[in-house]
C-alpha cells in the first residue's frame, strides 16, 4: 500500500508534469528544462511501481496532452503510442537482440497523420492526446516538401513529424515580433504554427515533413519490409526520415556515426528510434497501455559538468523582454567549452533557486544546447533587476499562461530599435559583413549609433570599439572594409534598408523599377501610384506615404545620400528571362514566399510552373543534394539546377 508521503510525492509529480505538459501543448511555453521533466518522470515511475498507486491522469499512461484549441477534433483510427525509452546501449541491443531494425533519428516536432485518398491529401491530424488529435488539413497544405498530389491512387495513411529546421527557426526567430515572442525553440515554434487557425501564418514559416511509418496503403503489398515501405513513400514525393538499418554486428558503429552527425545535424532530435524491420514480426508483439512494442526511443546520455555560477545576464531584445543567462566558470562537454546557458524565463531560474556562487550542474540538451541541470546549493539569492540593462528604464515581471518574463517597460528602449540597423546591415540591403545584432546593441549602447547613416561614421571611434568584447583591431578594421564597400549601392537595397512597413526586397525592386531607379521618385510616389504596382494595397500605400511624409525621416535619408553613392542607372525590364521556364522548390532566404520570386522572374518574361518536365529550363532549390521528388526529376531530365542566389544573379539583384 501506499503511503501518505508516497502518495503526496506521486501527486506533486502529476501535477506538475501536466502543468509542464499543459504549458507546452497549449501556451507553446517551457516551464522547465527536458531535463528536469525527464528526472521527474523517471522518478514517478519509479514511485507508481513501488506503491502500485496510479492516477488517472498520471502522464505514465496517459499519451499527449488535450489540446484546447478552436480547431475541430478528430479520433485516430489507431491510438497514438508513445516510445518507451532508454539511454543503456547495452539496453538497446539486447532489445534488437538477433533481429533486423531501422534506426532512424527521433525528431523533435509535432507528430502528423495524414490521410491521402485518389492522389490528394484529403486529412492531416496532429497527435493530440492519442486518441484524437486536432485537424490542421489546410495548414498542412502550406508545409514546404509535402506532396499535395501522389501517384498512388488508393488510400493511404502516413505517420511523420513535421519539424522546423535550427537554421530556419534563427531567420524565423529573428524576424517574429512580440504575439510570437513566446517561442523558445524549434519545436514549440513548429507546433504553434500548425495549430495556427489561419493557414496563411502557417504558411510564413518554413515547416517540413519526415515521414516515419506508412501506416497503411490500400492494396499495397509491403514485402513484409519498414525499409520497402519507406522507400515506396519516399517514390511517392515524401521526404522519410533518415535511417540505417542495423543489426548485433553493425549496431555500435551506427550509433557512434550518428553521434557524429549530431552538432551539424540541422533538424531538432532528441534522441534515435530503434523498430524491426520485419512488419509481420512487429505486429504480433501486440502494445502496453502506452507503448507499442515493436520500437523503442534511445536518448543520448547527456555528459554533465560541475561549475560554479558566477553572473546572471538579462540579455535584451527588439521586443523588450529581458532573458536570464547564466554565465558560469568555462568547462569542456561533448568537445567545447560552455561558459553561459541561457535560463529561459523567471519560473525555471526560480525553480531552479539560483544564487551567485552556486555549485551547478550543466550539460548540453541533446548534445547541442547548453543547458543547468542541477543547483547544488541552492541559495536562492538572485535579484530581479528592476531596471532595464541596456536603457536603466523601469522593468516589470509578467505572468502569460503561467510563464514569468521581465520586460523593459520604456518604449525608447535603444534594444527595441537594434532591428532597425540589424536590416539595415542586411545583405539584402546595404550588406554590411561582420557586425551581428548583439554587435550593433553594444554599439547602440555606448551611445555611437544613434540614427542609421552613423553607421558610415563608426571610425571616429575606433579607439574605444577596439577594447569592447567581440570587437579588435582585425575585426575592425575588416568592418570598416566592408562599411566602405556597401557605399556604392542601387535604389533597391537602399529602400528595403529603410525598414518601412510591408516592404520587402521584391517590393523594393518592384518600387525602384516603376520610378525608373531614380530616388526622388521613390520617396514623392503617391497613394495612387503605389497602388497601380502589382501586389500593392491600401496598406502598405499608406504606410509607405506616412513613412515618407515625415520630416524626421527625410532628414535622415539626406543624411545618408551624403554618404553613400547611389548607381540610378535603368534599364527596361520584361526580356532578360523571356521564354524560360522555372520550378521553385525548398525555402527561400531572401524572399518571404515564393510569389514574391515569382513576380520578379514573371516581371522578366520568364514563367513559373509546378512540376519539373522535359519543358523546364531552370529548377530553383537552395538544396541541389537533396533527395526530393523534384530534384530527381530535373536530374533524371537534364534540367539545370540553380540556386537562389543564381536566379536573383539573372535577375540582376
Amino acid at each position: 500500500m501506499a503511503t501518505d508521503k508516497l502518495k503526496k510525492r506521486i501527486d506533486e509529480l502529476v501535477g506538475r508534469l501536466n502543468d509542464a505538459s499543459k504549458a507546452y501543448y497549449d501556451d507553446a511555453a517551457e516551464i522547465m528544462t527536458n531535463y528536469e521533466y525527464d528526472e521527474m518522470y523517471d522518478e514517478l515511475l519509479t514511485l507508481e511501481a513501488e506503491s502500485g498507486y496510479i492516477r488517472e491522469d498520471s502522464p505514465s499512461i496517459n499519451v499527449g496532452f488535450e489540446t484546447k484549441t478552436a480547431l475541430p477534433k478528430v479520433t485516430h483510427e489507431r491510438k497514438m503510442l508513445s516510445l518507451n525509452k532508454t539511454k543503456s546501449r547495452d539496453e538497446l541491443k539486447a532489445w534488437l537482440g538477433q533481429y533486423t531494425g531501422l534506426l532512424s533519428w527521433k525528431m523533435d516536432g509535432l507528430t502528423v497523420v495524414l490521410t491521402y485518398n485518389n492522389g490528394s491529401l484529403e486529412q492531416a491530424v496532429t497527435r493530440g492526446n492519442g486518441l484524437q488529435g486536432e485537424l490542421i488539413t489546410a495548414n498542412a497544405l502550406t508545409i514546404k516538401n509535402l506532396p499535395s498530389k501522389i501517384s498512388f491512387k488508393g488510400k493511404v495513411v502516413i505517420r511523420g513529424e513535421a519539424v522546423i529546421k535550427y537554421s530556419d527557426f534563427k531567420k524565423i526567430n529573428d524576424a517574429i515580433d512580440d504575439a510570437n515572442a513566446k517561442y523558445k525553440n524549434p519545436r514549440n515554434l513548429c507546433s504553434g504554427s500548425l495549430r495556427q487557425l489561419d493557414p496563411k501564418v502557417t504558411a510564413e514559416r518554413s515547416v517540413y515533413f519526415y515521414a516515419f511509418s506508412l501506416n497503411s496503403a490500400e492494396g499495397l503489398d509491403m514485402q513484409n519490409s519498414r525499409s520497402f515501405s519507406l522507400k515506396w513513400l519516399e517514390e511517392q514525393g515524401f521526404d522519410s526520415v533518415e535511417y540505417v538499418v542495423v543489426d548485433s554486428n553493425n549496431i555500435d558503429t551506427v550509433l557512434n556515426d550518428y553521434e557524429k552527425k549530431i552538432p551539424n545535424f540541422d533538424i531538432p532530435s532528441d534522441g534515435l528510434v530503434l523498430a524491426f524491420e520485419d512488419l509481420k514480426y512487429s505486429a504480433g508483439l501486440g502494445e502496453t497501455t502506452k507503448f507499442p512494442r515493436d520500437a523503442i526511443a534511445f536518448k543520448w546520455r547527456d555528459q554533465q559538468a560541475e561549475t560554479v555560477l558566477r553572473e546572471i545576464e538579462w540579455s535584451p531584445s527588439r521586443t523588450g523582454l529581458l532573458n536570464p543567462i547564466a554565465i558560469f566558470d568555462p568547462v569542456e562537454l561533448e568537445g567545447s567549452t560552455l561558459s553561459r546557458a541561457s535560463v529561459h524565463n523567471i519560473n525555471i531560474m526560480q525553480d531552479l533557486e539560483l544564487g551567485l556562487g552556486d555549485t551547478i550542474m550543466v550539460y548540453k540538451a541533446n548534445m547541442i544546447i547548453p543547458q543547468i541541470s542541477e543547483n547544488l546549493t541552492r541559495s536562492n539569492s538572485i535579484e530581479i533587476p528592476r531596471n532595464c540593462p541596456v536603457c536603466d528604464g523601469d522593468t516589470e515581471i509578467r505572468d502569460e499562461n503561467g510563464t514569468k518574463t521581465l520586460i523593459c517597460t520604456n518604449p525608447d528602449c535603444i534594444a527595441k530599435h537594434v532591428k532597425r540597423f540589424s536590416l539595415f546591415v542586411s545583405r539584402d540591403a546595404m550588406n554590411i559583413e561582420g557586425i551581428s545584432e548583439a554587435g550593433l546593441l553594444k554599439l547602440i549602447g555606448k551611445g555611437f549609433l544613434k540614427s542609421l547613416p552613423d553607421i558610415y561614421d563608426i571610425e571616429q571611434h575606433k579607439d574605444s570599439i577596439v577594447l569592447m568584447e567581440g570587437f579588435g583591431e582585425k575585426s575592425f578594421a575588416n568592418l570598416i572594409s566592408s562599411i566602405d564597400k556597401s557605399r556604392n549601392t542601387v535604389p533597391t537595397r537602399l529602400l528595403y534598408s529603410l525598414g518601412i512597413p510591408g516592404i520587402g526586397i521584391a517590393t523594393s525592386s518592384m518600387i525602384a523599377k516603376a520610378s525608373g531607379n531614380k530616388w526622388q521618385k521613390i520617396q514623392s510616389l503617391t497613394e495612387e501610384d503605389l497602388k497601380g504596382i502589382e501586389g500593392i494595397g491600401d496598406i502598405i500605400s499608406r504606410d509607405y506615404t506616412e513613412y515618407f511624409s515625415k520630416p524626421e525621416n527625410i532628414n535622415m535619408i539626406e543624411n545618408l545620400l551624403s554618404k553613400i553613392n547611389l548607381d540610378e542607372s535603368f534599364k527596361e525590364d520584361g526580356k532578360s528571362l523571356s521564354g524560360k521556364t522555372f520550378v521553385i522548390t525548398g525555402s527561400l532566404e531572401h524572399y518571404e514566399n515564393r510569389k514574391e520570386l515569382r513576380i520578379q522572374i514573371e516581371a522578366e518574361g520568364g514563367k513559373i510552373v509546378g512540376s519539373v518536365s522535359t519543358n523546364t529550363d531552370y529548377l530553383i532549390t537552395n538544396d541541389k543534394t537533396s533527395g526530393s521528388s523534384k530534384n530527381k526529376k530535373a536530374q533524371e531530365l537534364g534540367v539545370k539546377i540553380i540556386s537562389e542566389d543564381e536566379i536573383r544573379a539573372m535577375l540582376g539583384v
